[in-house]
């Protein structure tokens, strides 16, 4: 098993990640050695998890979120799904 799991960090900014241990990852995040992105934005909080299979299909996912608006992540943390096709939508008019 593994997980996909998003971060809020201290100065309202998402971490994203994946892990085959959930809580060993969450330790290291908090003892500030699980990523230099969170360890200076200490402490975090978990905010989402998703399992999955394997660790190929959580490291796709994640690096799928990652790249998501704050907004879409706050929906995702939310379970908002209905949301989430309508923040995929492009937000700025194709220039020709």
């Amino acid at each position: 098993m593994a997980w996909m799991y998003i971060l809020r960090c201290n100065d309202g900014t998402y971490y994203v990640g994946s892990t085959t241990d959930l809580s060993l990852r969450l330790a290291e995040h908090e003892q500030g050695i699980g990523a230099r992105y969170t360890s200076a934005r200490l402490p975090v909080q978990l905010v989402f998890s998703c399992e999955f299979q394997g660790i190929v299909e959580a490291y796709e996912r994640e690096n799928q979120v990652k790249h998501w608006s704050k907004v879409k992540k706050e929906a995702l943390i939310r379970e908002q799904w209905n949301e989430l096709p309508e923040l995929s939508k492009r937000r700025t008019p194709n220039v020709t």
